[in-house]
């Protein structure tokens, strides 16, 4: 998308670096002393009361506060401390579902420990089995005010932290000097250590010793600093709203499966949606949008779905709906899909009928002034209004447009929903700034004939809710809390100063709906870009606004990591060949083969810039479809790794050190990664660059099995470890539907030279398996048996120089079968 949001009305002189204190003086204040402490099983309640002199150092400081502990399971323990006197803001349950509530469990049989000293008032989690101290406030006084909070844990020397995003910083946080700043704000260019769209308040932390991970469940702005030895929370409201997770002393995949048990497993997301997406923000017409539909054709590069960004909605000449309804219905029947932006948005047209802010008005869905009035921004489409997503009458208002616009029969029949955009602070007038900008933006050229012809042709308390005493490193004009982002002193239903870290996320859960409303009994496929903890539940993300560059293409990695591997939410990837600025042959070549390797493949870039679709160079387009050929014959492996994540919580992607957690060389790589359980992906990441210089860990590792011709059938290939052994999984359904009548889940394992193939076969996949490809076979075998008769020779294929064995097999996937080597 494009940014072109109002001028800040509070630039005072350029980006706040945030708040800067003594820590010293911070840990000089009183803290608290617990008393009344209660323990009942596995809950324990107490009162803390101020330890001495206020040091009111951002406000006047919370005189008594409750504590509650609740080991809410064997591995997770919820640490929750209020203001028993005055209603604070806590994240509702229609933003983050909690975990049903059940029993708690005893203390004794816990994996972790709270532990706490009661003056002054400390905490720590320990591991039950070894009394390892996982997070430790001593020394560190809770500070509690009513717009600042803090806490302190320490840390060991030179720790492994992941997480706290969204972020541009290296999958592993530098442990000694590192602000991370959770608010979400428009960043276009995706700027280098600033806050980016998403508020992910968790982190996982690994060590030698084990893997575990801490959430702090707190949508309000804040600073996470890394200082040598310590990790600091500095929050701007709320409460203290804690989670503990255990993870494992030696699988780091239970930290992440743990987190998924709080915000929720990944949406099942269509099979068509492991496909190339196609998008451009500055198409010039219909025209234009099938030349690219036809041009991929002709090139030979297989398109799955086409998109188009919001020109759909300004340039209605440009894009008549009739024309654009002709190709959508090609699309379809050539088993292709569409996906066309969708705005929160809505033009304020107050004395026009027109029908989109008539209803949202008759409803009272629009966000409001402290007066009342409807709250007036400024984005592409000229003056407009925007939903409260809390309002009672939200989801009946967007789900009713999305039957409008999106009707299939009258409308644009659209296959998935992709959102974005907010406004900037607001102005004086915002009608007069209209004029000024040029909003919505005018066209020099002419549109096309109607008629042209298309394809064939290839080619609470009172407080400050802008500028608190404490800043958060807010990378804005001024660090001002509402540039770029949600206006945060509006009048929400209930959302308060927390507007721009859930704006995105409620408008996700909403489109979401809609498009269930509009499907039903089909799986969404919803991208946005602003996200906030359990997120990945409904939708899918792309990583913003970036640049044509090198940077770009590599920190795009630690992006993808981050949101699949530790929030949560996987279908995720960046704007192929870069969003802005001109790519060049190369990088886009390069950039095909990265995003080939991406939960969500899209190639996508700014109206600003060259074209640049795979089928515009010689080189882009053999990569593409050299990567794209790759892609295609492991759809199943990534869709099985899909279901297992909806399933378990288990990452669909993840760094090297989740494999091989006690390699020390592991931990600081985030180049490479895995792509379910067994594909290492190690890209090119170096400009000009024609080889890779890759990290093994002491394990086999085989080249990938390429083969001349994309084939239907299935293949299993059998990879085994240093142990000999190997396994897998297989999950194949309809592809599209939420519920389904009948699954194929398949359990491979090969042990002692017998692959056993078991499982049920209730999907009927309509495909054989064609051969199973055996890896590192130091020999032929002297024989090979199918179910117990022997393979005959034409069915075996046998290289010594690169150790592959090839068996037929040739059997439809509807029994399982098992074949031996003698």
């Amino acid at each position: 998308m494009r940014t072109a949001f109002l001028l800040a009305v509070f630039a005072i002189g350029g980006v706040l670096a945030g708040t800067v204190v003594d820590p010293a003086v911070l840990d000089a204040c009183p803290g608290y002393s617990a008393s009344n402490v209660k323990v009942e099983g596995g809950t324990l309640t107490a009162s803390l009361k101020l330890a001495g002199k206020a040091c009111n150092v951002f406000g006047t400081d919370i005189a008594a506060l409750q504590l509650e502990v609740v080991y809410e399971t064997t591995n997770r323990i919820h640490v929750k401390i209020t203001d028993p006197t005055s209603a604070r803001y806590e994240v509702p349950d229609s933003v983050l579902p909690r975990p049903s509530s059940a029993q708690p469990v005893s203390p004794s049989s816990a994996a972790i420990q709270f532990n706490y000293t009661a003056s002054p008032f400390t905490f720590s989690i320990l591991r039950s089995r070894t009394s390892e101290v996982l997070f430790s406030t001593k020394s560190h006084p809770i500070i509690y005010e009513p717009q600042y909070l803090r806490v302190k844990t320490s840390l060991p020397s030179n720790a492994n932290i992941y997480g706290l995003g969204e972020h541009t910083n290296n999958f592993r946080l530098d442990p000694d000097n590192t602000t991370l700043t959770l608010w979400s704000r428009d960043a276009y260019g995706v700027p280098t250590g600033t806050n980016l769209y998403g508020n992910h308040p968790v982190y996982i932390e690994h060590r030698n010793t084990g893997t575990h991970a801490v959430f702090l469940l707190n949508s309000n702005g804040m600073d996470i600093k890394l200082t040598e030895g310590a990790l600091e929370y500095n929050v701007i409201g709320g409460i203290l709203d804690f989670y503990f997770l255990a993870g494992s002393e030696t699988d780091p995949t239970e930290a992440a499966r743990q987190y998924a048990e709080i915000v929720g497993t990944p949406a099942e997301v269509p099979y068509w949606s492991f496909g190339l997406h196609q998008c451009r923000f500055g198409y010039q017409n219909y025209i234009d949008v099938a030349g690219v539909i036809s041009n991929y054709s002709a090139a030979g590069i297989p398109l799955e779905t086409m998109w188009t960004d919001i020109s759909l909605y300004l340039e209605p000449d440009y894009f008549p709906l009739t024309r654009m309804r002709e190709i959508v219905d090609y699309l379809h029947s050539h088993d292709q899909r569409f996906i066309l932006m969708t705005d929160p948005a809505v033009g304020y047209f107050p004395n026009s009928s027109y029908g989109p802010f008539d209803r949202g008005s008759a409803d009272g869905v629009f966000l409001k002034n402290a007066n009342g009035s409807d709250h007036l921004g400024l984005v592409w489409a000229g003056v407009s209004v925007w939903p409260d997503w809390f309002n009672d009458n939200a989801q009946d208002y967007w789900t009713t447009e999305f039957s409008i616009f999106y009707n299939k029969d009258t409308g644009l029949d659209i296959d998935g929903s992709w959102i974005d955009m907010f406004c900037d602070i607001p102005c004086t007038d915002p009608f007069q700034q209209a004029i000024n900008q040029d909003l919505p933006p005018a066209r020099t050229t002419a549109p096309p004939p109607p008629d042209a012809p298309i394809f064939g042709n290839p080619a609470p308390r009172k407080r400050d809710l802008l500028v608190p005493q404490y800043s958060i490193n807010n990378a804005a004009p001024g660090g001002n809390l509402s540039s770029k982002t949600a206006y945060s002193s509006l009048s929400f239903s209930p959302m308060s100063s927390n507007a721009p870290s859930r704006y995105g996320t409620t408008m996700s859960v909403a489109t979401h709906l809609a498009m269930l409303a509009r499907r039903p009994g089909l799986r969404t496929l919803v991208i946005t870009r602003s996200t906030f903890a359990g997120a990945g539940k409904h939708v899918g993300k792309w990583l913003g606004d970036n640049f044509s560059d090198w940077d770009h293409y590599k920190n795009s990695i630690a992006g993808m990591l981050g949101m699949a591997t530790i929030y949560q939410v996987p279908m995720v990837g960046a704007d192929i060949c870069g969003y802005a600025e001109d790519t060049t042959e190369i990088l886009c070549a390069r950039w095909a083969m990265l995003g080939a390797f991406y939960p969500f493949m899209r190639n996508h870039n700014a109206d600003t810039s060259i074209s640049q679709e795979f089928y515009r160079w010689p080189l882009t387009t053999q990569a593409a479809k050299n990567a794209l050929d790759m892609r295609y014959r492991l759809l199943d492996y990534f869709y099985t790794a899909f279901h297992q994540a909806n399933q378990t919580g288990s990452p669909v992607v993840s760094p090297l050190w989740f494999k091989y957690p006690k390699d020390t060389n592991t931990y600081p790589i985030d180049v490479q990664w895995f792509y379910g359980d067994s594909i290492l992906v190690s890209p090119v990441t170096e400009e000009n660059s024609t080889s890779v210089s890759i990290y093994l860990p002491n394990d086999i590792f085989y080249d990938f099995p390429h083969s001349d011709a994309r084939v239907q059938d299935f293949e299993f290939v059998v990879a085994p470890g240093v142990d000999g052994t190997a396994s897998g999984q297989l999950y194949v359904d309809d592809g599209v539907s939420i519920e389904q009548s009948a699954e194929t889940e398949v359990e491979m394992s090969f042990v002692g030279k017998t692959l056993k193939v078991t499982g049920s076969f209730g999907f009927e996949t309509g495909v054989n398996t064609a051969r199973v490809r055996f890896l590192g076979v130091s020999k032929a075998p002297g024989s090979i048996l199918l179910n117990g008769q022997a393979v005959a020779r034409q069915g075996v294929s046998y290289n010594q120089a690169t150790q592959v064995l090839d068996v037929s097999v040739g059997l439809p996937l509807t029994k399982g079968f098992t074949v031996t080597l003698v």
